[in-house]
């Protein structure tokens, strides 16, 4: 069998980065692990081709010589999935689909032959054995949770490296948390299951055998699900792993309560992670406590981030407003604690309902469900009927985009965050796409934009204040530069 597997473009989001790649050359901000993890399970002796569509496009040649087609995506890819699965059946090709846009609505889709859902590692090998015998059935789902220390390593031989601004890799799944937006512990459980040590490190090598000298992103949803392990086992291991080779620095998702572990944090960092994405959601209680938020509560949630940006985690956060405890008030103390906080990548969207959250089924008995979610969580539409007046709530997000990502109040916060953030003990090469970048955001920002009155004071007061996070100081400059290319091209017109 020669198979092809196709990964759907990501619409033009905040979470895209395209136009911050542009300037780096670069073409994609990560590769498609799961599809990767796929083709290590498929057959040995089966051709396979991977094609990104964020990388490059899927040509009438692939079509001819594939056989079938594994097609995944997540909920924002939709629209790019059904042009993949159309071309496809043009070409009379067989599709074989999964991942979470499928698992959560496979039924849309009546033109994929079959449909391998939930975790891969336990519906892709009964499916192949049935394919090989011709018997496969159209559906294979399971309710149980695979075993990821049986999980192979990604077949990175599939891609070009050079295309990417950071590798992934995933040490668990599953979060101990249960927020009522939240689709994580429906797909992936409660209880959060780790790889061994030895895999992650196996991992890392492969990565470092290629030639890989940047950013790891750690897909995890929560990395810090499994606290026990990761001090005992994992963490010392990535410090010795790093005195030994070096060179990579990682960044990863967690909740909040990583900042109440000095410990937990200190062993991070010197491991070599230097951000960490962080869903703060909203600085209102009674918010938090409506979607079940627990672990945002009765907390000083700016000082959580100031401590963990003095100890050299930068923090990257997720805010959401459209709550049904949400009053008119919320936006101003959005764009307060935004500020004041120093978070300088603030991903703010609008609450959707996700299928498979205790907030879709909510919703859904109240009545107030309008259509399926777009997956896009920076959109100035919603899936759901709000308590707020829809007008009111649409209104209210623009100001806070409007304000936060305004060149004042942006490099306000990136001031804020270099004058407390710990310099990373961990330092990836400085690498040519960097150093294009930074001629690109030179020219492009320092000289031809609105913003090159407050990119050069910030520019310059780094490199006489803290000269070792001049590439930290670019690197969010160009952030910025994205952030409010696709605010003032889909949200504030």
């Amino acid at each position: 069998m020669n198979i092809l597997l196709i990964y759907p473009e990501f619409p033009d989001t905040f979470w895209s980065f395209k136009h911050a790649l542009k300037l780096a050359h670069k073409r994609a901000s990560s590769p498609p692990l799961g599809l990767l993890t796929v083709a290590a399970i498929l057959p040995p002796d089966w051709g396979k081709r991977l094609v990104d569509l964020n990388v490059t496009r899927l040509t009438a040649k692939d079509l001819a010589w594939a056989d079938a087609a594994f097609v995944s995506a997540m909920l924002v890819q939709r629209e790019s999935a059904r042009q993949i699965i159309a071309q496809c059946r043009t070409a009379g090709i067989r599709i074989i689909a999964g991942g979470p846009l499928f698992t959560s609505e496979c039924e849309k889709f009546e033109e994929v032959d079959h449909f391998v859902l939930n975790e891969g590692e336990l519906t892709l090998p009964p499916f192949l054995a049935d394919f090989a015998r011709g018997e496969a059935r159209r559906v294979y789902r399971t309710s149980a949770f695979a075993d990821i220390q049986n999980s192979p390593a990604p077949l990175w031989d599939l891609i070009d490296i050079r295309s990417y601004a950071a590798m992934s890799l995933q040490y668990s799944r599953g979060c101990p948390f249960h927020c009522e937006f939240c689709n994580v512990t429906a797909l992936y459980g409660h209880q959060p299951r780790t790889k061994s040590t030895a895999q992650v490190i196996a991992e890392l090598d492969l990565l470092y055998g290629r030639g890989w000298r940047g950013s790891v992103f750690f897909v995890d949803d929560n990395f810090i699900g499994n606290k026990k392990h990761l001090k005992a086992d994992l963490l010392p291991a990535l410090i010795a792993w790093q005195k030994n080779r070096g060179g990579l620095s990682f960044y990863t998702e967690a909740s909040i309560n990583l900042a109440d572990d000095a410990q937990l944090v200190e062993m991070m960092v010197e491991a070599g992670f230097d951000t960490v994405f962080i869903g703060i959601e909203t600085p209102n209680e009674a918010s938090l406590a409506e979607s079940g938020k627990r672990q945002n509560q009765s907390r000083n949630l700016v000082e959580d981030v100031k401590r963990l940006q003095a100890a050299g985690l930068q923090v990257q956060g997720g805010f959401i407003v459209g709550f049904d405890s949400d009053t008119p008030t919320i936006f101003q103390s959005q764009i307060d604690f935004i500020q004041k906080s120093g978070i300088v990548t603030a991903m703010v969207g609008l609450l959707q309902a996700l299928p498979g959250t205790r907030l879709y089924e909510r919703l859904k008995r109240e009545g107030r469900l309008l259509s399926d979610s777009t997956g896009d969580n920076v959109s100035i539409s919603t899936n759901m009927i709000p308590k707020m007046d829809l007008d009111a709530l649409q209104e209210g997000y623009k100001m806070i985009l409007r304000t936060i990502y305004s060149p004042e109040s942006y490099y306000q916060r990136v001031k804020a965050f270099l004058q407390e953030y710990r310099p990373p003990m961990v330092r990836s090469r400085m690498s040519l796409g960097y150093k294009m970048a930074l001629f690109h955001a030179l020219y492009r920002l320092g000289i031809l934009g609105k913003e090159r009155l407050f990119f050069w004071k910030v520019l310059l007061w780094t490199l006489l204040k803290r000269p070792r996070l001049f590439p930290h100081a670019v690197t969010l400059a160009i952030y910025g530069y994205h952030f409010r290319i696709i605010c003032e091209r889909y949200i504030l017109q």
